[in-house]
């Protein structure tokens, strides 16, 4: 057969043209379809462009599109030409005459049916796969910028000497590299052996060899290509071992090399590595030899290798050397793990003492005057109290507070602030210009005594009214960016937006800020109508000279997209600062790649029991083993305004970055001293401690491999989920310090049990020195002391108590628990909870009690001050309603139905079998009582709503 490029021949069908105004309708929708799809994709790019523009980061913009822009192309064009030459080679170095045989037969009709169009199907599959390459390379952005922008650790890891840069930079793009190799060579290869096949390079059925000398040469060399990346592949595995994650009971998440690994793995991958370097050599021969026989004994030589070197042997180390003295194996590689994985989490420098969990003293009245100067005692707790601020402070039902209010300090004293933010569920008609024109801005700041509540037991409010007023001071009111304001606004133009009403009607105004983006352009106006999807923007009379669009408008949304580079704490909280109202964010830089540092999905790390509804959480599927707080941003609730400021100056990750996108961070030192004092120690960093700490609070390797000293964060008693108990910021003196600190506070159990294991408590004041330094007050465990749980379960089981949580649920009226707050106090520890009831008509919480626990004595008492004389003997406790009378309590006289009589002493003797139960720690019988419990107080509720609901008795005339 004559050449494979030529094409069939033979007459031709002339099909009839379609006519010239046919010809020019459909040229003139396919232009316009053209265009249609230009500008889609234009409208993405362009507001983008306008919004980064509008925040004064176009640079990180830039900066990231040319780099994805770069990387597509190198990787895109890299990948075409490889896969592009190797299909056009394998055409080349065809036979020029085909074997005469079914097989090629079949073959023919393929050829000529290709033949006139070989260079478009060429160019086309070379282009397919280039796009394809360009967009996955175009994803590495990251870890092109950091491999390029690498900054010294200054730190070695104990294995291989090198410096902790290279496994956090270098090799992520190394691996990349190598699997872009790896993939160019396997797509090459394909389209060679089917392009050989095709035009009879190779052959399946057809008499003679089964592949010519020129076809053998090339696909020999491309699987040379490919062990020579396999050779390489084992190299790199060898560092891998420092980041490879693997089962150990010891730890979850295990990071680094073990006693296998350094024994058995590393000595093998450096052999294979050997022996793939021999058997790409013996592939690349072939060019010569013109012969398979010697490559396919040696790539079979490598693989049976891989299975007994690679798997087998390090099988055998582990069972009969490992094993049998797994302790004095592995401790050298536990103790690199622990130091590790103590330095990539920031708590290398934890502070570690004991605690007696005691009273070291007797004296009641020492112990009541130190409890007052040991804490700041927060009574109001904000994941409760907001309905409280919503009902007394909300004003105007288009205003909202978020549902976990924030902890500040002003002045010294812990305050509850929360800000009253625009709700469009409230308005009173939704419609386009109500929704985005007219409602754009919440108002006004309120604030509440953290330690003070008024005699009704609602908040003592710092800030309030509509516009706010107090101690805060004169600022900026208006409230254009925040975490419940999720919707777009048109501000700035002919419609005058509502500001707020009070008593004298509505005030109106118009934005006067230099956020968002300008409108007046037709072109801007035509992207945004495409980009939201909303034509009127194109055409609405409601939109002039002036008018900007403002979106991305929540805190976490504006610092995510400026710097994209780092992770967001799940909740922003706000500040008043120099007239302004500021959303403070704290910001995380991680890594994957710290040898021999254990991981943390922080998903997991950060959840608690306000996560599953009341505050996000922080990046939920991102797996690290190295975070730090290094930068604190802020963004302007009435502008927008983002900055930067850098916090860890220490960081090499935040210095990688700032190399990456230089003025995009400011420095430390610029951080305003208005900011400084509302800064502090940031939540989700403190929860992915806590829980490293459960294990890495042990520096001895025996101790750890043991398991004896592994802690549990505790669940939250006040609730029914099972969840961790959240950590509770307070101003508090730690044992050994003179003064309170604003703090973040913890504590530990031990692991399947609910004493106390241990207090944590991080200095969260960035004005002291002390600032980041985690305390652990260490309790014994000869002698108990009671855990969360334990303590909370007292307290439901107290007869005295439980009688007085029954008499405040009556009704329609519900109990809330608000945060145990744990103190060390004198050698013991200070348990104190404010108790709250919503109901009876009231749709917010009113703080009714406080429960104190000290040692053995129980208060439970309108107030803290009563609560903390009765729990240390200065006075006397409150005696329930009915306890002069003998009778079981009731919020009037003595009982007389002898219903409920009976009831209410069923009630008492479960509650005496649940203390005994939980004393004697028989948890089924402890349940069966609160059973027990519950169903004699239901027999006591109903037989007194039965008795209010009979009329009395008619008394004889004359009686």
């Amino acid at each position: 057969m004559p050449d494979r490029g030529g094409g069939p021949s033979g007459p031709r069908i002339r099909v009839g043209r379609p006519s010239r105004r046919a010809r020019t309708l459909l040229m003139t929708l396919g232009v316009l379809a053209v265009l249609g799809m230009a500008f889609v994709m234009f409208a993405g790019f362009w507001t983008d462009w306008l919004w980064y523009r509008s925040v004064k980061y176009s640079t990180v913009f830039t900066t990231t599109l040319w780099t994805k822009i770069g990387l597509f192309a190198v990787f895109g064009l890299l990948m075409a030409l490889a896969v592009g030459f190797n299909i056009w080679l394998a055409h080349r170095l065809r036979p020029p005459l085909s074997a005469m045989s079914m097989e090629q037969q079949s073959l023919d009709r393929y050829r000529m049916g290709i033949a006139p169009f070989k260079k478009w199907l060429l160019t086309a599959i070379a282009a397919l796969v280039g796009l394809i390459a360009g967009a996955s390379a175009a994803g590495q952005w990251r870890t092109w910028l950091m491999y390029v922008n690498g900054v010294s650790f200054d730190k070695k890891d104990p294995q291989f000497g090198l410096d902790v840069s290279f496994y956090a930079f270098d090799l992520p793009w190394y691996r990349f590299l190598l699997g872009f190799g790896f993939a160019a060579i396997v797509l090459s290869l394909i389209a060679a052996a089917a392009a050989h096949y095709l035009y009879g390079g190779l052959r399946l059925t057809s008499p003679g060899a089964r592949a010519t000398a020129a076809a053998t040469g090339h696909l020999s060399v491309l699987l040379g290509l490919f062990v020579s990346l396999k050779a390489v592949a084992y190299w790199l595995d060898r560092y891998g071992l420092a980041v490879k994650s693997s089962d150990f009971k010891a730890a979850d998440n295990w990071t680094g090399l073990r006693f296998v690994d350094a024994q058995a793995y590393l000595p093998a991958k450096t052999i294979l590595f050997c022996i793939a370097a021999i058997c790409a050599a013996l592939f690349f021969a072939t060019l010569w030899r013109r012969t398979w026989q010697l490559p396919v004994i040696g790539f079979g030589l490598m693989v049976l290798s891989a299975i007994l070197i690679g798997g087998l042997y390090p099988a055998i180390v582990q069972k009969f050397q490992v094993q049998p003295n797994e302790q004095a194996k592995e401790s050298p590689y536990v103790q690199k793990n622990i130091k590790a994985t103590r330095e990539a989490y920031g708590i290398d420098d934890t502070e570690v003492t004991g605690y007696s969990g005691q009273p070291n003293t007797d004296d009641k009245d020492k112990l009541r005057g130190d409890a007052n100067s040991a804490a700041s005692i927060r009574l109001l707790d904000p994941n409760i109290v907001s309905p409280a601020f919503q009902q007394l402070q909300q004003n105007k039902g288009y205003y909202g507070f978020p549902s976990t209010l924030a902890v500040d300090r002003y002045k010294g004293q812990d305050t509850v602030i929360g800000l009253r933010e625009l709700n469009l569920q409230g308005i009173p008609k939704n419609n386009w210009i109500n929704d985005h024109f007219r409602y754009t801005h919440g108002y006004g700041v309120v604030a509440a005594k953290g330690t003070e509540v008024t005699p009704d037991g609602t908040p003592v409010f710092t800030e309030s009214g509509l516009p706010s007023k107090g101690t805060l001071g004169a600022y900026q009111q208006r409230i254009y960016y925040g975490e419940e304001t999720k919707q777009y606004s048109i501000v700035g133009g002919p419609q005058l937006e509502l500001d707020y009403a009070d008593d004298k009607g509505e005030k109106e105004t118009r934005y006067e800020g230099k956020s968002g983006v300008n409108l007046d352009n037709p072109l801007n106006r035509a992207a945004y109508a495409l980009a939201f999807s909303e034509p009127q923007i194109l055409y609405s009379g409601a939109i002039g000279e002036g008018s900007r669009i403002l979106y991305n408008r929540t805190p976490k949304e504006r610092v995510e997209a400026v710097a994209p580079w780092l992770t967001i704490d799940g909740a922003a909280y706000p500040a008043v600062i120099d007239g302004r109202i500021q959303w403070i964010v704290d910001a995380y830089t991680t890594t994957n790649g710290y040898p021999y540092a254990s991981r943390t999905t922080l998903g997991e790390s950060t959840a608690d029991s306000l996560t599953n509804s009341q505050r996000a959480v922080v990046a939920q599927e991102n797996r690290v083993n190295y975070i730090r707080n290094s930068v604190k941003a802020t963004v302007d609730a009435y502008d927008g305004t983002v900055k930067l400021y850098q916090w860890d100056t220490k960081d090499p990750v935040l210095k990688t970055w700032m190399k990456a996108f230089p003025g995009t961070v400011e420095k430390r030192a610029d951080i305003p001293q208005g900011l400084l004092a509302h800064l502090r120690y940031p939540q989700d960093l403190f929860k992915v401690q806590r829980e490293l700490l459960t294990r890495y609070h042990v520096s001895d390797p025996q101790t750890f491999l043991s398991g004896s000293e592994v802690w549990s964060v505790p669940k939250d008693p006040t609730t029914k989920e099972g969840t961790a108990v959240p950590p509770y910021y307070l101003s508090m003196k730690m044992p050994g310090r003179s003064a309170q600190d604003f703090s973040l506070t913890s504590t530990f159990t031990p692991n399947g049990r609910d004493n106390l294991s241990a207090f944590m408590a991080v200095n969260a004041d960035p004005g002291t020195p002390d600032y980041g330094r985690i305390r652990l007050l260490k309790l014994p465990t000869t002698n108990p002391v009671d855990g969360p749980k334990l303590v909370q379960a007292k307290f439901n089981s107290k007869p005295e108590i439980a009688q007085q949580i029954n008499i405040l649920s009556r009704g329609d009226s519900q109990v809330e628990y608000g945060n145990l707050l744990t103190v060390p106090l004198d050698g013991g520890m200070l348990y104190v909870e404010p108790v709250y009831v919503r109901g009876g008509g009231l749709k917010y919480p009113l703080l009714k009690k406080v429960l104190v626990t000290y040692g053995d004595r129980i208060a439970f008492e309108d107030t803290l001050e009563k609560a903390l004389n009765v729990a240390f003997g200065a006075e006397p406790a409150t005696k329930p309603p009915g306890e002069d009378t003998g009778n079981p309590p009731d919020t009037s006289t003595p009982v007389k139905n002898p219903t409920v009589k009976q009831a209410l002493a069923d009630a008492t003797k479960a509650l005496e079998a649940a203390d005994s139960a939980m004393k004697a720690g028989d948890w089924a019988a402890y349940g069966k009582a609160q059973d027990d419990l519950e169903a004699a107080l239901k027999r006591a509720s109903e037989a007194e709503n039965k008795a209010a609901t009979q009329p009395p008795a008619t008394k004889p005339p004359g009686q």
